[in-house]
């Protein structure tokens, strides 16, 4: 969706699409009609924004065949669909029965990640619309914490030059601004706001900037005012956001029903107390309040003493639009299918209808900010 921030600028408000499983093209061409297509009509939008999510084989397969790019970007109009951002953090098997630390390979060390990263940008060049001012890949913040050290912090720097002046030649080559945003995380070498200001020092900031996860920024017990302030005087701008809530609890012991084994859940306290999934958690004496790196729909109310951190949201937007640092803001909910029965979709009519729930929940909290259709 197209929203018109205070001012006149453009916002994009899309969803991100690794909440599906599909691969290759057929299954992403498909995943158009049983989700984003039905997505569209309920939310009466004539157009709805895809943060695509597009696994290493099929992106590698899409910049090497720009006919493909045209077909997808013609299956894409078709629908009334539009995508000026990727996420490039899962390289593959985002929904297989375990991803846990697998999320994190390859890093930002090797050559795999670059390429990878590379190829999406070829494809954004050729989807995005017309009028966009430029498009947005968020991508893993370097590594997971365990192993680094310089050697590899020296590695990592490189690849990020080599980033910059491939993105530089996308540009060269297309006309089309293509930026990557590296995405802080609870667990991993770039966790917070000091962390990226300290760790991704040098990089080129011109193409090159920080995806602001809203579930992410509450996990690491952050407030939005010192986060972006922090950012903002190391010069590294906000080039993507995921809007998105954890879970939030005083009381640990009602957390149980969603220790799951797919997707890790980096558990924290405002005192610093961490472990690296919910069920090591619960194993603990880690004291509570707990927040829960579980990302929970946008509009659900978790049943109490659970509650979702969906004030840190509205704070980190109010300030984001207030002072235009962002443009785009992607709806990130990819666990839908690990949530408790009772809030787990039966249908891809379920999901489809509880994605479009978040989506209108996103947009009204804008238009509370003066953001207007």
């Amino acid at each position: 969706m197209r929203l018109r921030a205070p001012g006149g600028r453009t916002l994009h408000l899309s969803y991100c699409t690794n909440v599906h499983p599909a691969e290759d093209l057929p299954g992403i061409t498909a995943q158009l009609d049983e989700f984003a297509v039905p997505i569209r009509e309920r939310l009466g939008s004539p157009v709805l924004g895809l943060g695509l999510w597009l696994a290493a084989p099929v992106a590698a397969g899409l910049a090497a065949d720009p006919d493909a790019r045209r077909r997808l970007r013609r299956e894409l109009d078709a629908r009334g669909l539009e995508v000026v951002t990727l996420n490039g953090f899962p390289y593959r098997s985002f929904q297989r029965p375990v991803v846990k630390h697998a999320v994190y390979h390859p890093d930002w060390t090797t050559a795999e990640r670059l390429t990878y990263t590379l190829d999406l940008a070829r494809v954004l060049a050729d989807l995005l619309p017309g009028d966009a001012a430029r498009g947005s890949i968020s991508t893993l913040p370097l590594a997971w914490r365990h192993p680094w050290d310089a050697g590899m912090a020296d590695q990592a720097a490189r690849r990020l030059d080599e980033l910059a002046k491939g993105l530089a030649g996308v540009e060269e080559a297309t006309g089309r601004r293509i930026e990557v945003a590296f995405e802080p995380e609870p667990g991993c070498v770039v966790e917070t706001s000091g962390q990226a200001a300290a760790r991704l020092a040098g990089m080129d900031t011109d193409r090159l900037g920080v995806c602001l996860d809203l579930a992410h920024l509450a996990c690491s017990w952050e407030s939005p005012a010192d986060a972006l302030r922090t950012l903002r005087e190391a010069g590294l701008p906000v080039v993507k956001v995921q809007v998105s809530a954890a879970l939030e609890t005083a009381e640990p012991e009602a957390l149980r029903e969603y220790a799951e084994p797919r997707f890790l859940h980096q558990t924290r306290n405002p005192d610093g107390g961490t472990a690296d999934d919910l069920d090591e958690a619960l194993g603990t004496a880690l004291p509570g309040p707990w927040r829960v790196h579980y990302h929970v729909p946008l509009h659900m109310r978790p049943e109490p003493p659970l509650s979702s951190t969906t004030p840190v949201l509205r704070e980190a937007l109010a300030l984001l639009v207030g002072s235009g640092a962002c443009d785009h803001y992607d709806v990130e909910t990819y666990t839908w299918g690990v949530l408790p029965p009772e809030h787990r979709p039966s249908t891809s009519a379920d999901l489809a209808a509880g994605i479009a729930a978040e989506l209108a929940f996103a947009r009204d909290e804008l238009r509370h900010l003066g953001v207007t259709p």
